[in-house]
């Protein structure tokens, strides 16, 4: 649904539960972006790991297209055309070389089904949580190195730019305040956070980075237990540029969560708290060393 008189359009967002089929996990994913389209959304965005949720590597790199010569692109890119969609793939693992090397790359589709960006997850998660839990993205997957601003394809004039990241990309905020001062208005955080983490930082970091640039956030997450062990925490999110959260999805429940993006919160968020335009230069000075002076403590 597009109103183009009030620079607002529909978006919205699938939370899944992928395993470690891929065509299992693709025919979901057709049905929930039908859901989607059906409720009137123009920009549909998609999960972190879409099509394969697994923790061995061997099994992503064996699963793993060649980004010009993918099936599972192809397919996304006749479901866009067929529903005339701006589909948001929120990543896949792509093969890079014939040495194994993969991206992890999210991919923004037209209606007309052709490509018009893709993003390479910048930041690596590499951490060791409580409980046993360790991940090694760095061990698998090649760093992107650029940021991403494009067009989004739903019919306004001029088309809303959005800002591409992945899930552990959240932590730097740094990213997203370059994206909002390279033109962003929106920016898409697909994701698949462990249920550990999500319970803790989840909201407040999706929240921080709308009101820091107010820019929309749309965060489609994975949500709930699958086949390879891991829990993920769900409750995708969309938040207006004041840091509200108007749409969520129910816990890890697979589903559609759907709102109408009104663009011009955008202007007001920012007009009120300009904060992308206060940016002034400073130094930090060295940790100062403790005093010679006797007598002080």
């Amino acid at each position: 649904m597009i109103d183009t008189q009030q620079q607002s359009f529909r978006a919205g967002l699938i939370q899944m539960c992928s395993g470690r089929q891929v065509l299992d996990n693709l025919i979901e994913a057709d049905r929930l972006i039908r859901e989607a389209a059906a409720c009137g959304a123009s920009y549909i965005q998609t999960p972190e790991n879409t099509a394969l949720l697994e923790l061995d590597p061997q099994v992503t790199r064996r699963e793993a297209q060649y980004f010009d010569d993918s099936s599972i692109l192809v397919r996304f890119q006749n479901l866009a055309r067929e529903l005339q969609i701006c589909l948001h793939i929120g990543s896949l693992a792509i093969r890079l070389d014939q040495e194994d090397r993969l991206v992890n790359r999210s991919c923004l589709i037209s209606p007309s089904g052709n490509i018009l960006a893709h993003y390479d997850k910048i930041h690596m998660f590499d951490v060791d949580l409580a409980g046993g839990e360790s991940y090694r993205e760095s061990k698998h997957y090649i760093a992107g190195q650029k940021s991403v601003v494009a067009d989004l394809a739903v019919g306004l004039t001029p088309a809303p730019k959005l800002g591409f990241s992945i899930c552990y990309d959240l932590r730097f905020p740094a990213l997203y305040r370059s994206l909002a001062k390279a033109g962003a208005q929106l920016i898409g955080v697909p994701a698949a956070f462990t249920e550990q983490t999500g319970k803790a930082h989840w909201h407040i970091l999706l929240r921080a980075r709308a009101i820091e640039t107010g820019c929309f956030i749309l965060a489609a997450a994975q949500g709930g237990s699958h086949e390879n062990g891991r829990s993920t925490y769900g409750h995708s999110l969309i938040v207006s540029p004041w840091g509200e959260v108007i749409a969520q999805a129910d816990g890890t429940k697979t589903q559609v969560i759907i709102a109408d993006i009104d663009l011009s919160k955008i202007a007001k968020a920012r007009a009120a708290i300009p904060a992308l335009t206060h940016d002034r230069p400073f130094t930090i000075d060295p940790p100062s060393p403790g005093s010679d002076r006797k007598g002080i403590k």
